[in-house]
């Protein structure tokens, strides 16, 4: 479990962070900070960690495109481990709301992103299937899902040599939400064809084939779902199928829990209607009796979570299930690691999350739109987070002072050393008034050398302008801010670090854990607005962008030195001191760091060998292949070959939603 692979080794400051990290955990000391300059290596260090304690883990990020770095960054060093990525699905999200000031009701809209979908089901399937886990999780994994411990009692295996008949396997997956489709299966459905039935596991990545023989299951063979991989089928003894959703409820249980809901349903009409809110009380019992009419029908309905308290059966006000009980009830509390990268940004947001939630809920339950069990499908609570949690690293360059008081002045391992020899960037203060200018022609400079900028703006306007600018004066130019879609991001640094780009223009997105080692410059407009984005903190992250590049430079515009620019410079020139020590007395000359550019693609799969796909590159891009299997559509079409020419269609609409 937990083999480390790495073509290089920790170096001595690596070595006894992580010794001391491991010595902590060992003598039960719960809340440890890992305080580590940008380009130390601080992932690499809790690698080490992991490896030695060989904890399942859990590593929180505050942000998706960070989330998706250290995702692929686990997946080198233990490629044989089940590594997952665990983050919101929604490309797009508008919650359930209501404005009684202007009477206006929101219905929540929403836009799944199916890959990202299929990795959270991967995720707590291998949680509840194997020991050596790593979950990279943005903050959203404290939200609720489904009770672990139903989840896997109401998955089946199925062995070879079972008796079971056809007939009743088919019941048993609708049973589980999937859908029957024979002709051309998505995640989440199932296919009968003669003698066999192939489960399209909710995950993604492969199906399930069950083969039959008299009445008996007399093989099992997990196939990948991706292209070209056909070799990699693999016969099995036995396999679990976990439902095809996250909100399955035994039929049972179901039942009761159907009643419970219609009861609660009663006591909140009653109550409406002795207050006179007649209309209230018509608006939610014909919603609610829809969705229950709905959940009698099928086990399911949309915004199925909002009765998850019913489903589950919790108290009211009890905390609901999160990716954390996944952890807790496979391993114990005691039993794995949490690491919080960029722990002073990641713990603010964990801390926050509950109270919007709790009060657009309240609004939507008084006036009828929702039962008041609706709120308690909400994110944790910070104590409630702090509760359920137990062995803990914190993870920052600058964590704050809750982090360190929580873990003690004893409990704190600085790690400011590079493998690398690379120290802290020159800082140069220049006037803000002619800052966009200057930026101009240093970006320019920049770009001819072969390096890359980062441009460091206040609002989304002033990136989008900015970017505008720039791309007027012939220099390549890309804003990122939190419209960037979470799966377009990656390639978008990708495109800065190749040199298809010159310069990004962001806001905060680009302060915590982005690794870009061609940058060598990053100018900070506005340095001098003092505020959330120009504080100490603020300051030293953006900073660090800049420490994987030893010919980097960071610009501050300003007309004064504020109170945070004052300190982000003493604190920079701190490290810097301790570093050229370092440095010289081990006779380090600084490198530039040489890292690959990973493209994070979407995976192309299929269910059929298409010739026209057979001859194209592995990282092909999701456009190529759409063209390809658009060409074969036609001539499936043309040959008259209307089956195959559909199965097609199916799966070039399922890459353009995946891509959008």
């Amino acid at each position: 479990m937990f083999n480390l692979s790495s073509s290089y080794q920790p170096i001595e400051p690596q070595k006894l962070a992580a010794e001391k990290l491991v010595r902590g955990i060992l003598t039960k000391q719960n809340h440890q900070v890992l305080l580590g300059v940008t380009g130390s290596g601080k992932t690499f260090t809790l690698a080490n960690v992991i490896q030695k304690t060989r904890l399942p883990t859990l590593v929180i990020s505050h942000n998706k495109t960070l989330a998706n770095q250290l995702y692929q960054e686990f997946k080198d060093f233990f490629p044989e481990a089940g590594v997952h990525y665990f983050i919101s699905y929604y490309d797009y999200y508008q919650p359930e709301a209501y404005i009684p000031r202007s009477d206006t009701y929101i219905q929540k809209d929403a836009k799944i992103n199916e890959q990202i979908e299929q990795m959270r089901y991967a995720a707590t399937a291998d949680i509840l299937s194997r020991n050596d886990v790593i979950i990279v999780a943005s903050v959203s994994c404290i939200y609720g899902i489904t009770n672990p411990k139903e989840y896997k009692k109401i998955s089946v295996i199925f062995s070879r040599g079972q008796k079971i008949s056809r007939k009743k396997i088919i019941e048993i997956l609708v049973e589980l939400q999937y859908k029957r489709n024979d002709l051309a299966s998505l995640a989440g459905e199932f296919s009968v064809r003669g003698e066999e039935v192939d489960i399209f596991l909710p995950q993604g990545e492969n199906k399930i084939r069950l083969s039959f023989d008299a009445s008996a299951i007399f093989k099992i063979q997990t196939i990948p779902l991706a292209l070209g991989s056909e070799t990699k089928i693999k016969d099995l003894e036995e396999t679990r199928v976990f439902p095809a959703k996250h909100y399955v409820t035994e039929k049972q249980k179901l039942v009761l829990a159907v009643k419970n809901i219609e009861l609660e349903l009663n006591r909140e009409l009653a109550k409406l209607k002795k207050q006179n809110k007649l209309l209230e009380a018509e608006r939610l019992e014909q919603k609610t009796k829809e969705d229950l009419a709905m959940l009698k029908e099928v086990g399911y309905c949309s915004g199925v979570e909002n009765y998850s308290r019913h489903l589950e059966f919790r108290d009211p006000g009890e905390p609901p299930f999160t990716l954390i009980d996944y952890f807790n009830h496979q391993f114990g509390q005691s039993g794995w690691l949490l690491a919080i990268d960029e722990s002073h940004i990641s713990l603010p947001q964990i801390r926050g999350m509950r109270a919007g939630d709790y009060s657009r809920k309240k609004t939507l339950v008084e006036y009828g739109f929702r039962l008041p069990s609706a709120i308690d499908n909400r994110p944790l609570k910070f104590s409630e987070f702090l509760a359920k949690t137990e062995k803990t690293i914190y993870i920052s360059a600058t964590p704050s002072d809750w982090e360190k008081e929580k873990s003690g002045e004893n409990n704190i391992v600085e790690q400011l050393i590079r493998p690398t020899g690379i120290i802290e960037p020159e800082i140069i203060v220049k006037p803000a008034q002619n800052q966009v200018n200057d930026l101009v022609e240093e970006t320019k400079q920049n770009a001819k050398k072969g390096e890359r900028t980062l441009a460091i703006v206040l609002t989304k306007r002033q990136s989008e302008n900015l970017t505008e600018y720039l791309l007027e004066q012939k220099i390549k130019t890309h804003w990122l801010h939190s419209e960037i879609k979470a799966l377009d991001r990656p390639e978008l640094l990708a495109d800065l670090r190749l040199g298809n780009v010159d310069a990004i223009v962001g806001i905060n997105l680009l302060r915590e854990g982005l690794d870009l080692p061609e940058v060598s410059l990053i100018c900070i407009l506005d340095a001098d607005k003092e505020g959330f984005l120009r504080n100490e903190t603020s300051l030293l992250q953006i900073i660090g962008r800049a420490s994987r590049n030893p010919k980097s430079r960071v610009i501050l515009y300003a007309d004064k030195i504020t109170k945070s620019i004052k300190a982000a410079i003493e604190e920079t020139e701190r490290k810097r001191k301790i570093q050229l020590e370092y440095n010289k007395k081990h006779g380090l000359t600084p490198q530039p760091i040489i890292k690959e550019i990973k493209h994070f693609k979407i995976e192309r799969r299929a269910d059929l060998s298409y010739t026209g796909l057979s001859e194209l590159p592995e990282n092909a891009s999701v456009s190529t292949v759409i063209k390809a299997l658009e060409k074969e559509m036609k001539k499936a079409a043309k040959d008259w070959d209307f089956e195959k020419a559909a199965k097609i269609k199916k799966q070039i609409e399922q890459l353009i939603n995946s891509s959008e």
